[in-house]
């Protein structure tokens, strides 16, 4: 599927601002809205060609999942499976045969997109699937296995203490301290 080559390429790239900077094209769309669109026409079509097809208000975070999956077959990003002799070294010295993956990056971003087109186009905050808690733990290990598989240590950042309370780690609620 070229749709999902092209989404799995374009989605490390960052975000642009504004409308293009045009003044003749007001209604020209930024490129994170762009690529926004773009990722929300991929995903529903990831959903036709299900075998039966998934309706969209059908679909939940299984077929997220899925998705996500699906998309590896067009990374970039080498990740080093455990029994490789490179495993957990961040440059290694020559090539080996370890599958290509999406980037934890490209795959978060792409996540928090989708998130957004779903809501935009009708879907309500609390069925969202692409902001279940499953997603949440299949994001968090992508970037821990890739982590590690390149040596690399993700550190936990600290919350900042606000004024006037203690600095206690147990307080935080935020879920991906």
């Amino acid at each position: 599927m070229e749709r999902g080559k092209d989404l799995a390429e374009d989605s490390s790239r960052s975000p642009g601002g504004g409308s293009g900077g045009d003044p003749l094209l007001p209604n020209t769309p930024s490129r994170y809205e762009s690529q926004k669109r773009r990722d929300w026409n991929t995903f529903g079509q990831f959903l036709k060609n299900q075998r039966p097809p998934v309706p969209l208000p059908h679909c939940n975070s299984n077929h997220v999942l899925e998705f996500l999956r699906y998309l590896d077959q067009f990374g970039k990003t080498k990740v080093h499976l455990q029994g490789c002799i490179f495993y957990g070294q961040p440059e290694p010295p020559a090539p080996c045969t370890c599958p290509l993956r999406q980037a934890w990056g490209s795959l978060d971003a792409l996540i928090g997109r989708l998130r957004a087109a779903y809501e935009e186009n009708g879907g309500s905050q609390e069925t969202n699937p692409f902001a279940s808690g499953a997603i949440r733990v299949y994001l968090r290990e992508v970037k821990e296995c890739q982590a590690k598989a390149r040596g690399i240590p993700y550190k936990k950042k600290k919350k900042k203490a606000s004024p006037g309370k203690p600095d206690d780690d147990s307080s935080s609620s935020m879920p991906f301290s």
